[in-house]
């Protein structure tokens, strides 16, 4: 069990946590496939804590490595990018556009997808493993999916349009990689 414990081991307890948040993204996957959102969305906050954690287990253990900053950014782009923009196609664009809006709203999702692909890169091109600044420049990828998330309880709840929930992706998708200032908690 010391390889939990070891910096460059690919599977040390913080990585570990890492993979569970993965396995909760691929489930929430499968979950909005069988049109189940609820448990897609308990799954994606289930990842959401272990992406805090495994952070957290990262900096107290000093078991931040390479590795663990590119697994950590794939996990975020599952779970908060793909996750998100996917549940928000299938439960809203899906149900209440056809035609011309719906293939708006696949351009928009794919910006969406797009800009927090570029988003996670651009943050590990910048990241020194171990290393936490003050503030991220731009809004990170759990926040953005966070507000696409009460976007989308909104529109489920019949206080948002589905049209508004389109601008709101554009505008978080642009806010994903824009000089905003977030403090880092």
């Amino acid at each position: 069990m010391k390889f939990l414990f070891t910096n460059n081991s690919h599977f040390n307890l913080a990585n570990m946590f890492t993979f569970v948040n993965i396995t909760a993204g691929l489930l929430a996957t499968y979950f909005i496939t069988q049109n189940n959102f609820f448990a897609a969305i308990v799954l994606t906050w289930a990842g959401g804590a272990f992406d805090i954690f495994d952070g957290k287990i990262a900096r107290k253990y000093k078991l931040s490595n390479e590795f663990g900053v590119q697994l950590d950014s794939f996990a975020d782009f599952l779970s908060f990018v793909l996750v998100p923009v996917f549940l928000i196609f299938q439960a809203v664009y899906i149900v209440n556009f056809s035609g011309v809006m719906l293939a708006a709203a696949a351009v928009i999702s794919i910006y969406y997808v797009i800009s927090g692909l570029r988003r996670l890169i651009q943050f590990n091109i910048n990241a020194d493993a171990g290393e936490v600044s003050k503030y991220f420049t731009g809004v990170p990828t759990p926040l953005g999916a966070i507000l696409l998330w009460l976007v989308f309880l909104g529109s489920t709840y019949g206080f948002v349009s589905p049209y508004i929930v389109l601008g709101a992706m554009v505008l978080i998708g642009w806010s994903l990689n824009s000089k905003i200032k977030v403090p880092h908690p």
